[in-house]
């Protein structure tokens, strides 16, 4: 009977072995910089805007930190069903006793007991709130007491019970609300990665363009800084020629230097953005991508027409769109879940049990009289089939109610839940206004744009036929260098001016897409939102 037991618990443990190595995870390092080969042209990263957002998404150490918690919420929801999971239980003892004796009824001058008990048991829980137990024993027992009948002796018992609650904890609903607050939670946490993938996408489009206005700036302040140059060499041969006083060619001079010094500056700027993006995208993860000069090919300058959106349209897209108002929808319906489960812990605790087992027998058989002589020869095997024979059954049932007559406890928790309720309706109130005041100042930020591109495109046209008129009054003598030298730092101001307006604008139809919930959807971005 001991090898039976042992080999059944070898068994069991081989069979479950697999299911906890399925469970189990391994660490391993993190993944370096991955899809930056394939935009490597002639020595730079050549990348469009999809392309540094696609990157982000590959390598961003912020977006897969923020993936963690999804994976979390959803090991959440698995961990939710354990309540149910069935519980096998087995155990297996032995024990020997000696002892002396001092009287003839011990029935031997040195009484020896050896009890060998094994028992396996299997419990489970049901979404109803029922719990069924049932537990099979047996027990061999050898002695060497000639007063025993039996010798060895088996007894088997099979123990079947069943508990169901009739008042608090009866019911689908109040057993599985774990379940149901797990599956909202994970899918609060979906839309709030949701969310902070939108916030990563509109950070790299922010940071994409910065690179391409420094860029662009550079290339203005370079431009001014050689028609400086060209203005302090045409001095200085005047100079050469008699034709200029030296006192007259300090002015230019000192430009030449004050305009390289902003090409410095604008450099560095340049330099430091560029960083910033490479770590946005995961660039500096692999040491052969991070050193790589950047190539964003996108220009600032946007196509025609112009884009235009209706205001109330755009508001009820993102009031319909917007994750974080998704995260809040569930985080509500978690609540009124939470407040019915409440409920249902002030409800007195009555339940009904029954109990059903059935006994069974045997062993070698002695007579009882003074000749000790084998009656029957037996074994586990009568045991058994006594027990699934069912002669010597017990059965009974219980009622038993639990009445608190004062459940504080369960009071405070029902009212902080319907407090929670409360605050994630004014949290939503909330985020339904900031959503519109986002929709309105992106809107305003748009028209802003428009109308600056129009009035910075004037300016760059006047700035040039400044430029052209001072220098020409210049060359014929009657013009002043300081005018010309004006004429071009308003040129090169003009010239940012719309630059900037441009990226503005560009920036602006980025803070729309991601006002209203549409920038993953711009860049076909798709999340897996599978629940376990």
């Amino acid at each position: 009977m001991r090898h039976v037991t042992a080999c059944c618990l070898l068994l069991l443990m081989v069979a479950l072995a697999p299911r906890f190595a399925a469970g189990q995870t391994t660490t391993g390092k993190t993944q370096t910089a991955k899809g930056f080969d394939q935009y490597v042209v002639n020595g730079k990263l050549r990348l469009q805007m999809a392309d540094a957002v696609r990157l982000m998404l590959l390598n961003n150490s912020d977006v897969r930190i923020e993936q963690q918690a999804v994976q979390q919420a959803r090991n959440a929801v698995v961990r939710s069903f354990a309540p149910f999971d069935p519980l096998l239980n087995s155990a297996f003892s032995a024990d020997r006793q000696s002892t002396p004796t001092f009287t003839q009824l011990s029935g031997a001058p040195n009484l020896s007991d050896l009890v060998q008990n094994s028992q396996v048991g299997l419990q489970k829980i049901f979404s109803t709130g029922t719990l069924f137990q049932t537990n099979f024993q047996t027990s061999r027992t050898s002695t060497n007491s000639v007063y025993n009948f039996f010798n060895p002796s088996l007894f088997s018992n099979l123990n079947f019970s069943i508990t169901q609650p009739l008042l608090r904890n009866r019911g689908k609903f109040v057993n599985r609300a774990p379940i149901m607050i797990a599956r909202r939670n994970l899918d609060q946490t979906q839309a709030q990665f949701r969310q902070q993938i939108d916030d990563a996408i509109q950070r790299v489009v922010q940071q994409y363009w910065v690179v391409v206005l420094d860029r662009e700036n550079l290339q203005v302040l370079a431009q001014s800084y050689k028609a400086a140059q060209a203005s302090y060499d045409h001095d200085k041969r005047a100079l050469e020629l008699g034709a200029l006083s030296p006192l007259d060619i300090y002015q230019s001079e000192a430009e030449v230097a004050t305009r390289k010094v902003s090409v410095i500056r604008a450099q560095y700027n340049l330099k430091q953005d560029e960083d910033q993006l490479r770590m946005t995208m995961g660039a500096d993860l692999d040491p052969a991508y991070s050193t790589l000069d950047l190539d964003l090919i996108e220009a600032p300058k946007p196509a025609e027409p112009l884009l235009t959106v209706d205001p109330e349209r755009a508001v009820a897209e993102a009031l319909a769109r917007r994750p974080d108002l998704a995260a809040l929808d569930r985080q509500l319906e978690a609540n009124d879940i939470d407040i019915r489960a409440s409920r249902n812990r002030l409800k007195p605790d009555l339940e009904l049990s029954a109990q059903y087992s059935s006994n069974g027998l045997g062993g070698d058989q002695y007579s009882s009289t003074g000749m000790r002589a084998l009656i029957t020869s037996g074994g586990f095997g009568d045991a058994l089939g006594q027990v699934f024979g069912f002669g010597f059954p017990s059965y009974g049932a219980t009622l038993q109610l639990n009445f608190p007559v004062k459940n504080h406890a369960a009071q405070a928790n029902l009212a902080d839940a319907r407090v929670r309720r409360e605050a994630t309706l004014y949290q939503i109130r909330r985020t339904r206004e900031q959503v519109r005041l986002e929709v309105q100042n992106a809107l305003n930020e748009l028209d802003q744009s428009k109308l600056s591109i129009a009035a910075a495109e004037t300016a760059r046209g006047l700035a040039e036929k400044n430029v052209e008129a001072q220098q020409r009054k210049y060359e014929l003598g009657s013009g002043l260098i300081f005018l010309v030298l004006q004429a071009q730092t308003q040129l090169a101001q003009a010239e940012q001016s719309l630059v900037q307006a441009q990226v503005n604008y560009r920036l602006a139809t980025a803070a729309i897409g991601h006002a209203t919930g549409a920038l993953l959807d711009q860049y076909h971005v798709q999340i897996n939102q599978a629940v376990p």
